[in-house]
């Protein structure tokens, strides 16, 4: 029992360790490991918990263990994304952004990008402490918002020419992302959970027909999809609150 009780938080811990590795691949300009990086540390975090009530040892150590390597994960490194992205575009000569003489007071833009960083620190906080968030959540989740963060740069390699990738290839737009990012993570909006404790139809009806749309998704439109599923989660959860509030 000694051994299972350390489990959960061993794989929390491989969730931070993926965080760091992500942290360092985006200082070495390697955008797509960061983002699968990212990818397995969030497997991880749906993991940990996972375990955590299979085996009867969930505790305060482990929740906070958990939000610390979150913050990592799911705060750091889309903040460092963002900066990295936007300083990119204005250290590329070839780029209309690139700073000159005359645009130098524009160099602060990029430090815009820890905004998420700090909006996800206040989240993770504000979860610890809030009890209304045990089978739900109040704003976006954490790893929600840093996989549509992660997903802009594969969406730049993905679709280089195409509307999409131009859109990545814009400060303006991305700094747009940051504040609505910022925003949303500690919004008042009731969302329901994707964690399935249980492989029961009848209660986790909606998680599982949503997961099944955004495989197909996903296959469809490839990274593309990724933020549009976030958007879609966000959506479905406010007319799904909406339409059990008439009932």
């Amino acid at each position: 029992m000694q051994i299972k009780k350390h489990i959960p938080n061993l794989i929390t811990l491989l969730n931070l360790t993926c965080g760091l590795l992500a942290v360092i691949a985006i200082f070495r300009d390697q955008e797509a490991e960061a983002f699968w990086f990212v990818c397995l540390g969030i497997f991880f975090d749906f993991w940990d918990g996972f375990f955590a009530r299979k085996y009867n040892v969930s505790g305060d150590l482990g929740l906070q263990l958990d939000s610390l390597a979150d913050m990592v994960t799911c705060g750091v490194v889309p903040g460092l994304m963002i900066f990295k992205l936007i300083e990119n575009l204005q250290i590329d000569s070839t780029s209309p952004y690139f700073l000159t003489e005359d645009t130098w007071y524009m160099g602060f833009v990029p430090y815009l990008g820890f905004l998420i960083t700090l909006a996800s620190c206040y989240r993770l906080a504000k979860f610890n402490i809030d009890t209304r968030q045990t089978d739900s959540f109040i704003g976006l989740p954490t790893p929600a918002n840093a996989m549509f963060i992660m997903s802009l740069p594969m969406i730049r390699f993905s679709y280089e020419d195409q509307w999409a990738g131009m859109l990545v290839k814009n400060p303006f737009i991305l700094l747009a992302i940051t504040i609505i990012s910022a925003y949303i993570l500690n919004a008042e909006i009731p969302l329901f959970s994707l964690k399935i404790k249980e492989f029961t139809w009848a209660k986790y009806k909606m998680q599982i027909l949503f997961l099944i749309g955004s495989l197909f998704s996903f296959s469809l439109l490839g990274f593309v999809a990724i933020p549009l599923i976030i958007i879609s989660y966000v959506l479905v959860s406010v007319i799904s609150n909406k339409m059990m509030a008439k009932e």
